[in-house]
């Protein structure tokens, strides 16, 4: 039985929660920061110092923290090929579009541009440094753009640890108030992930609790 420490309105929550999904496992989620508290807490900060979720425990096993490495974690105990592959060369190819993903796409989207879109106060958003934001970001999306033009998805044409760390961000990215770019095969991407259960149930959820 996994325990996760995390609220569902979390994007780094919804990317391990998904993965969860995905993989079948069977978890108990415990809401925790933002509104809900705890991570401040000296038992939560004895599991994870830095105060931040998720926080996963695989039984009796040392609690885990950072995103990319619960989900290779659970990758490596719990998934198979072609989601995680058996060869070192492939397995570390998804690896790389999994960690290109969080750096260049999770990271350029989450505080640049859909904190200050929605969790910024309309009075104080700046609509140049939210135009700047979306340009940079669209300017990585493209390099995804490029491949899903070649293939179904991020990494080949099997789903893969990649596509998690990659597509959590899309739900929000297509569903917030932005001008985008005309990216044809991310937008036909984007409409075979949401036609995966797992998801729609963890990802495509209100992010209302977070409006400023």
């Amino acid at each position: 039985m996994l325990t996760i420490w995390g609220r569902a309105d979390s994007s780094n929550v919804q990317a391990l929660m998904w993965c969860v999904g995905e993989l079948g496992l069977a978890h108990e989620r415990i809401d925790a920061g933002h509104r809900f508290g705890i991570v401040d807490t000296p038992d939560f900060r004895a599991m994870n110092p830095n105060g931040t979720v998720p926080v996963l425990r695989d039984g009796d096993n040392p609690p885990l923290w950072e995103t990319g490495a619960i989900l290779r974690y659970l990758a490596n105990r719990y998934g198979a090929a072609p989601f995680w592959p058996v060869t070192l060369i492939a397995r570390t190819e998804v690896d790389r579009w999994a960690e290109w993903s969080k750096i260049n796409v999770a990271q350029c989207f989450t505080a640049p541009v859909f904190w200050r879109v929605v969790r910024t106060p309309a009075a104080k958003r700046d609509p140049a440094a939210i135009t700047a934001a979306v340009t940079a970001l669209e300017a990585k999306l493209r390099i995804a753009e490029d491949r899903l033009a070649r293939h179904v998805c991020l990494v080949s044409d099997d789903f893969t640890l990649a596509d998690i760390q990659f597509g959590h961000i899309l739900f929000r990215y297509y569903d917030i108030d932005i001008a985008r770019a005309e990216m044809p095969n991310l937008r036909a991407y984007y409409g075979r992930l949401t036609q995966r259960p797992a998801f729609r149930d963890h990802v495509m959820v209100s992010y209302d609790a977070l409006r400023a």
